[in-house]
């Protein structure tokens, strides 16, 4: 064995994985089965009273996910991760462990519709209250914090918009105010963009996008930084305080630099169940396998069909950061010199109606909603994701009347703009 530390490259392919001790197997298996078998009761005691790790029950842990979550983890530097069932589910668990009834969290305006939706509505239904914030302001952060407030969320690569967001300003506001930033790297994936390395404490994917990369699984995954200190504030009780159903461990004493991750197993998994299934975590890590290919050939697409629209006679902007001229692209440079990632934005000369049309003209393109997929999707938010939100909403989100979203796929570029031409 070389001494030599892995690339990135050599992670995608082989982080968290070994051959299967038990038939060579040298593909993870998928381990199928909801329960596993103690060794005697001892063992049996010692795994529930989390005094020792191993496989209950594929409702917490699995062996086919944890290759996943020490993958993902690895591949963004952090000290632990725990998979779930959507991206939606790691917010959920995420702010189940940080939040009680009243508190408040601060959140981008440019964020995915459905987080917004998220934010704005069902979080209430637990007392937990969101207060909005400009990304491309961070003074906006810090003019919104109150003694309420548990945490900051942001996307590094904003959805729909493709605005990239200034992670280390915002961690600043974060830091100085002692409360863990959450970044959603679901877009950027951590080919592009590390969140942690820009002073991010906790790390979101929907590992249903890019991470998967073939629209065939749903899954979600919470990264632990492993800096963040829990006890300085007496803010967040479910890693500070004594927990009366394993014994009075205390979380972030017992398990240190990995504790958020084992509270959102432990406390919030456990109890809200939603889990991913192995097959679907099998499929995800076979995808992150071919996430460098991937990632670049998107980008390169990208840009290529970012350059031609904005020539377009139709098109009245562009927004992609991977362009000279867009407002981004000096905090792409910084944050994701690798490129901008698969989707971007345009605004129809047309308005509504033109975007209307475009989806319903295209060929190759599929008018879905979802991003990530190795094939180009087009949706017009206004009409769909983003439908819920006011307009107001829709235009902060980035996802106004005459704005239609493109992910780009690896198809061969040309045919992905002849595409675009005949539908325009």
């Amino acid at each position: 064995m070389s001494d030599k530390t892995p690339e990135f490259s050599t992670l995608a392919v082989h982080a968290g994985a070994v051959p299967d001790p038990a038939t060579g197997a040298r593909a993870t298996p998928i381990y199928q089965t909801t329960s596993f078998v103690f060794d005697d009761v001892e063992q049996a005691a010692s795994l529930f009273g989390l005094q020792a790790f191993g496989n209950i029950y594929t409702r917490i842990t699995n062996p086919t996910t944890a290759v996943l979550e020490e993958r993902v983890a690895t591949l963004e530097g952090g000290t632990a991760a725990l998979a779930v069932a959507s991206g939606h589910a790691a917010q959920l668990g995420v702010f189940h462990t940080l939040m009680m009834p009243g508190d408040e969290f601060i959140a981008s305006t440019k964020l995915y519709g459905g987080s917004i939706n998220q934010f704005n509505h069902a979080f209430k239904s637990f007392g937990w209250n969101v207060v909005w914030a400009d990304p491309d302001d961070p003074g906006s952060f810090e003019a919104a914090l109150s003694d309420k407030t548990k945490a900051i969320f942001i996307e590094s690569l904003a959805n729909p918009g493709g605005i990239v967001t200034d992670i280390e300003a915002i961690a600043a506001v974060a830091n100085k105010a002692g409360v863990p930033l959450i970044v959603d790297n679901t877009l950027a994936t951590p080919y592009l963009c590390r969140p942690f390395e820009y002073g991010a404490d906790i790390v979101v994917h929907s590992l249903t996008k890019f991470l998967g990369g073939h629209g065939n699984s749903m899954g979600g995954i919470i990264v632990d930084g492993g800096k963040f200190d829990w006890t300085k504030s007496g803010k967040y009780p479910f890693l500070t305080e004594p927990r009366p159903e394993y014994n009075g461990i205390v979380i972030h004493e017992t398990f240190g630099n990995f504790g958020f991750a084992i509270a959102c197993r432990v406390l919030g998994l456990r109890d809200l169940g939603a889990a991913i299934s192995p097959f679907n975590s099998f499929s995800i890590i076979t995808g992150i396998e071919t996430l460098p290919l991937r990632m670049r050939k998107h980008c390169d697409n990208a840009l290529e069909v970012a350059k031609y629209l904005e020539n377009h006679d139709k098109v009245e902007w562009v927004r992609y950061a991977g362009l000279a001229s867009d407002p981004s692209h000096t905090l792409q440079q910084k944050y994701m010199p690798k490129g901008a990632g698969a989707v971007l934005t345009l605004g129809l000369k047309g308005g509504y109606e033109a975007g209307i049309a475009l989806v319903s003209n295209v060929n190759l393109f599929s008018h879905l909603a979802n991003i990530g997929d190795t094939k180009s999707l087009i949706i017009h938010p206004a009409s769909t994701t983003h439908k819920q939100l006011s307009d107001e909403q829709k235009t902060q989100a980035g996802a106004g009347p005459q704005v239609v979203r493109l992910s780009i796929g690896i198809e061969d570029v040309s045919d992905i703009i002849a595409d675009l031409e005949q539908a325009l």
